[in-house]
């Protein structure tokens, strides 16, 4: 049974009454973050009930050494961890010197929280009895500010209700923070200094091995009924650890309001000598504007990333706010103006999965950050891949492969591999596909074709040399064939011809010879210089010309369909409708080997494949192959749902689509997986993007054009969406009967709607009837 217990509504994630066993996971649903830095929804105020502690900053990492029972050639040395990141926003409380502690208080009533996604801020209420019989009520809102990326804002109210009270408060920083999936338990943060001055104080740390340098720093001011209270502020230093003390009386009904500003510097961004100053003048600039203005400031600029960014549905509250949600923490993780940044599997909600990359940036969050932001924000994405040419080149190294074949890691920081799976880190090798696919899919959308001869060529060369030396000549089948892979289907490991990957091996072989003779063409100085770096040779894409053309693709005559793997059609093939629900998940109720033997999938893999190049294959042969394996699918993995809600409406089975659409984008609203207290799944909330619009919106590119195949749930009156193509933004409204387009430019454009061209003017509303 899925843990529901959010409050649906259209613009806010709302939770009503304290219950403690939820704290974990609301921890994660209500959490911020600001591209920059991030938090988990942990209290202010102390709370000595199960909390999982949470504060995360981008880029920043530890190389924790790889705990394997049995070391292979070829492992990484060791798997990077996304560290937790030293605290800033505690805030002891205590009243009438009684700790203010939920786990404590002997009762709580009108708990509320709200994560307001409109405006960008996270919302607090409550009334409490401490044990001292003692009732307050509380009032605390905080946000981590767009604007100036460094800082975040807590404003924390608490009024006395039946009687006066001595109200102590206790700002602190904390750096004795560790990371709950550490394998060795090393000490991940070493502290330089901590330091304390007036309202300010800082804690000066480096990470051990990696020494990025971090300062820590807090601001804070007390004042009743809209004025600073003096306070004698008494300080106390220890070696990881720094808080001040702010004590004021406070009369019943009395609202005294605690302001505490914080954050971090990193030397990413200054010079580390720099990093106190730095942190005194990010605590400036937001004290002179103000805890008010500062949020206005919030507002506004959530309201521009709104104003692209939105998809509205009327009539289904639970669907809207599923997307906006998504939608909502896609920003929060990543805004595309850092090329050296990527996007989290986790973003700054939680640990697991460690690394900051992978493939699922490519397959899944491209898409949406190139329709929804400036095309730059997706090319930096694939400048990062670029950036780590090398470094792939040594990760394939590494494993065996020669002359500049390159293996972009399945996890990764720094562009070295850091996952210790084996059957992930030497064998999931389509995410090299999935790299490629985003090169041409970035061209396709957006016309920007500078990318290919400037950076995307090289890596095409790369990942091609590695799937021509992956490949091998089988006598038995007269064919290449490509063994011991696993697929993105993670239930089947160490299989021989996993289709998927063997077709992005052969797509991505045909793609890059295209591209060679295009840029030999037309880009003749990018061709010699690309030419004299790779040192390709023509006896080189001859063999890629070979394999393509050759390649095994495992398929049974008597289906009709293509094997997801060799051998699935000798599993005991017993459907996910019949398998007793008390075994699900399955990954947490089997064995490793029973599920290896199952025919259950994890997630899409060969429908994967459909999606990626559904041109290349009919309406026909995809509803055989969906028919055959979403039987099979047990959609563990949050990056399942959307492929097949986008399959089943090209396919028409709307009902179908919308419940697959509905389990993506309340995956962790919802808890489907009964995970969510680990942290949210942030790559797969493109995916739920991607099944409005390209799923019920219908949108692809054919022939260089827009075109749209609009459909609509019957649980939906209209929805609503913008794209931004080339530079021009396009606004798409459905409803049961008609698709209206608008778009922003200067100029007339072409689009297709259920293949039939339509000529979009500009500033003027076009409406095509469905069919």
């Amino acid at each position: 049974m899925n843990k529901e217990y959010i409050i649906a509504d259209e613009w806010s994630i709302i939770e009503e009454g304290f219950k403690r066993e939820n704290v974990k996971s609301s921890e994660s649903l209500f959490s911020i973050g600001n591209g920059a830095m991030g938090q988990r929804a942990n209290f202010e105020e102390q709370y000595s009930g199960p909390t999982f502690q949470g504060s995360y900053i981008a880029g920043v990492y530890y190389p924790d050494k790889t705990r394997v029972g049995w070391w292979k050639n070829g492992y990484p040395e060791y798997f990077a961890k996304v560290l937790n990141a030293p605290n800033w926003i505690g805030i002891n409380v205590f009243v009438d010197e009684e700790p203010l502690d939920l786990n404590t208080c002997t009762n709580v009533k009108g708990f509320r929280r709200e994560l307001n996604m409109k405006e960008g801020w996270y919302k607090r209420n409550f009334t409490a009895t401490l044990p001292n019989a003692v009732k307050v009520d509380v009032e605390v809102v905080r946000f981590l500010s767009l604007e100036f990326d460094e800082v975040g804002a807590i404003k924390y109210k608490i009024t006395p209700v039946d009687r006066s009270a001595s109200i102590r408060f206790v700002p602190y920083l904390d750096n004795s923070i560790s990371n709950e999936d550490s394998n060795w338990d090393d000490k991940f943060w070493n502290v330089t200094r901590v330091s304390s001055a007036g309202k300010q104080a800082f804690i000066e740390a480096h990470t051990m091995k990696t020494h990025f340098e971090i300062c820590t720093f807090m601001e804070c001011h007390l004042t009743s009924n809209g004025t600073e209270v003096p306070v004698d502020i008494k300080e106390e230093v220890k070696e990881l650890w720094v808080g001040h003390e702010y004590t004021h009386t406070a009369k019943q009904g009395e609202a005294v309001t605690f302001y505490k500003y914080g954050g971090y510097t990193v030397s990413r961004d200054h010079k580390p000598d720099e990093l106190v100053n730095a942190a005194k003048n990010a605590l400036n600039s937001v004290t002179s504007i103000g805890f008010d203005k500062l949020m206005e400031k919030q507002i506004s600029t959530w309201a521009k990333i709104w104003e692209m960014s939105d998809i509205s549905i009327e009539g289904d509250v639970k669907a809207q706010q599923g997307i906006r949600f998504n939608i909502f923490h896609l920003n929060q993780t990543y805004l595309g103006t850092d090329s050296r940044l990527n996007i989290g599997p986790k973003g700054f909600t939680g640990e697991k999965y460690g690394g900051s990359t992978y493939w699922d940036t490519e397959a899944y969050c491209i898409p949406f950050y190139m329709a929804t932001k400036d095309h730059l924000v997706a090319r930096n994405l694939l400048q990062y891949r670029y950036n780590h040419l090398e470094k792939a080149i040594e990760n394939a190294k590494k494993l065996g492969f020669v002359n500049g074949a390159a293996l972009y890691p399945m996890v990764t920081m720094n562009g070295e591999e850091c996952h210790n799976e084996w059957e992930i880190t030497f064998e999931e090798i389509h995410r090299n596909g999935a790299i490629a696919f985003a090169i041409y899919n970035y061209y396709r959308f957006t016309g920007d074709y500078s990318y290919i001869p400037e950076m995307g060529l090289e890596v095409l060369i790369g990942i091609s040399r590695f799937w021509g030396q992956r490949a091998t000549f089988s006598k038995n089948k007269n064919k290449f064939v490509i063994l011991g892979v696993t697929g993105p289907n993670e239930y089947e490991n160490n299989v021989n011809n996993n289709w998927y990957t063997n077709y992005l091996a052969k797509w991505c072989m045909e793609y890059t010879l295209e591209q060679l003779q295009k840029i030999k063409d037309g880009y003749k100085e990018d061709y010699t210089r690309i030419i004299g770096r790779t040192s390709l040779t023509p006896s080189e894409t001859d063999k890629w010309e070979e394999i393509s053309q050759n390649l095994y693709f495992p398929f049974s005559d008597e289906l009709d369909i293509y094997l997801q793997q060799d051998g699935f059609l000798d599993k005991e093939l017993i459907t996910v409708e019949d398998l007793d629900i008390s075994q699900r998940p399955i990954n947490q109720k089997w064995s490793w080997d029973r599920i290896l033997r199952s025919p259950y999938i994890k997630q899409a893999d060969t429908l994967q494949g459909f999606y990626l190049f559904e041109d290349h294959f009919s309406i026909e042969e995809l509803e055989r192959h969906f028919d055959f394996y979403e039987p099979f699918t047990v959609h563990e993995s949050s990056l399942s749902p959307c492929v097949h809600s986008i399959q089943a409406a090209k396919l028409g089975r709307m009902e179908q689509a919308y419940q697959f659409y509905l389990r993506t984008s309340r995956l962790d609203l919802d808890d489907y997986n009964k995970e969510v207290e680990e942290g949210l799944h942030i790559t797969s909330m493109a995916g739920t993007w991607m099944s409005i619009v390209e799923g019920f919106g219908g949108m692809r590119m054919k022939d260089d054009k827009l075109s749209f195949a609009p459909k609509i749930p019957k649980q939906w009156k209209s929805y609503s969406f913008k794209v931004n193509f080339r530079n021009r933004i396009i606004k798409v409204k459905i409803t049961e009967h008609q698709t209206s387009f608008e778009h922003d430019g200067t100029a007339e454009m072409t689009i297709r709607v259920n293949g039939k061209r339509v000529v979009l003017k500009p500033s003027k509303e076009t409406i095509e009837q469905n069919t």
